[in-house]
């Protein structure tokens, strides 16, 4: 990890850039597989698992039999997990939901606004070396709630051409309606535009590589809903000397070890003994199976030092990460005055993994600085609001006046009429 102390603020927008393939030939390989599935469908998609996943394929949703079996390669261990988790995350987003609330603006107009389920969605889940899980029941389970009609999930086959036992139990314990092995960008193709066997969506979500990341961007263009440019996954952590080496070494590397593309920082002040956390950090990632994965990662990492505790809060805000850690014996302080991030963790006991996994709260964030504009998935993320509207004789009467001579103002004529003519007929 590269080490910077007090850089000037001209120099931060070159410190928060994030890894990046490639632009131009990644956005031209998209396009390239995006028109392949829309042109061929499920040919398309049987031919590109094969040849970036190396398996063939002879159907591509899974069967109910598949999906029934999954649940005898788990431990009855793991299945509590999950099932504790799955509680955990589906309290949190319960209470999400709103109550319809009507105003009345004026006597005789009144609006309320009503959510109403996005009927479509599709759901991907990254597999390969990582299969998540967890991200199942962190986007089935606010589907769910939010009255979702068809939840579809792809996610890529395994070296046997099967689906993770742990991702199809996650599937069934929340209610995804059908699951189909495909991967990467052609995926993300697949439900925005429909194939043979792979019904069109009108939203997707998930997390993914710049592939996935940039085949969602590019279908939004086309109409296709997003949740979110969810890319590779990043932490930053901020700490004091309070905190203890070996917590920020293993917050730093859990974050390290999700791939080559991630990114990890660090921001403490000029008490912390770097050199403590630079050999924890090497002394655990000899113990770690995706010890190659985390250390490309680490090559494209930073530890930032700071002075002033303020200039290491206005960087975090600036950095705007997908997870922030505030390991400092002020978290609480600190926290609130934190204006962009995905999720925040707070003090030494809190580590970004609970997250993941099971406290409750989503993991599914915005990375690559958008936590600037966006928000992570909730329950408000599977559905839409409506707007209504209703005006009595008496509202029309109060109201109809001022839209006319809007109306007017703007020089349309029509507008004004459709308010002239009521008003004429309750006169009459």
């Amino acid at each position: 990890m590269n080490i910077f102390k007090n850089p000037p603020r001209e120099n931060w927008r070159n410190l928060c850039e994030r890894p990046q393939l490639d632009l131009d030939s990644l956005t031209g390989t998209v396009k390239n597989i995006l028109e392949n599935v829309k042109r061929s469908g499920d040919r398309a998609l049987i031919d590109l698992t094969l040849k970036f996943d190396n398996v063939s394929l002879e159907q591509l949703e899974v069967t109910n039999d598949e999906i029934q079996q999954s649940e005898k390669y788990l431990s009855a261990s793991l299945k509590n997990s999950i099932q504790l988790a799955a509680r955990n995350i589906q309290k949190f987003h319960a209470a999400q939901k709103r109550d319809v609330l009507t105003i009345d603006t004026m006597p005789g107009v009144t609006c309320w606004r009503k959510a109403t389920p996005i009927e479509k969605i599709g759901i991907y889940i990254p597999g390969g070396s990582a299969p998540l899980f967890s991200t199942v029941l962190m986007l089935g389970i606010p589907a769910t709630l939010g009255g979702c009609k068809e939840v579809i999930l792809c996610t890529p086959p395994n070296e046997k051409g099967g689906v993770n036992s742990a991702i199809l139990y996650a599937a069934r314990l929340v209610g995804v309606t059908r699951i189909f092995k495909a991967g990467g960008a052609q995926a993300i193709a697949a439900m925005a535009y429909g194939t043979e066997s792979i019904p069109q969506v009108y939203k997707i979500f998930g997390p993914g590589n710049q592939f996935v990341t940039k085949a969602k961007q590019l279908v939004s263009e086309e109409g296709v809903a997003i949740d979110m440019p969810a890319g590779p996954s990043e932490v930053l952590v901020i700490a004091d000397e309070t905190a203890d080496p070996s917590f920020i070494a293993s917050d730093l590397l859990s974050q390290a070890e999700h791939g080559p593309d991630s990114q990890v920082m660090l921001v403490v002040n000029e008490k912390v003994t770097v050199d403590s956390i630079i050999k924890e950090i090497k002394n655990q990632l000899e113990t770690l199976p995706r010890k190659d994965t985390a250390e490309k990662a680490l090559a494209n990492s930073r530890i930032i030092i700071f002075d002033e505790e303020s200039a290491g809060i206005d960087f975090v805000n600036e950095y705007a990460p997908e997870h922030l850690i505030i390991n400092t014996k002020n978290s609480d302080e600190v926290a609130g005055k934190i204006t962009n991030a995905g999720s925040v963790f707070l003090g030494a006991y809190t580590p970004e993994s609970a997250g993941d996994y099971a406290s409750g709260t989503n993991h599914t964030l915005p990375t690559n600085g958008y936590a600037k504009a966006y928000a992570g998935v909730s329950l408000d993320s599977f559905v839409k609001y409506i707007t209504f509207q209703k005006i009595t004789q008496e509202g029309i009467k109060t109201l109809g006046p001022i839209v006319e001579e809007m109306a007017e103002a703007e020089l349309l004529q029509a507008h004004k009429r459709a308010i002239s003519i009521r008003l004429k007929q309750i006169n009459s």
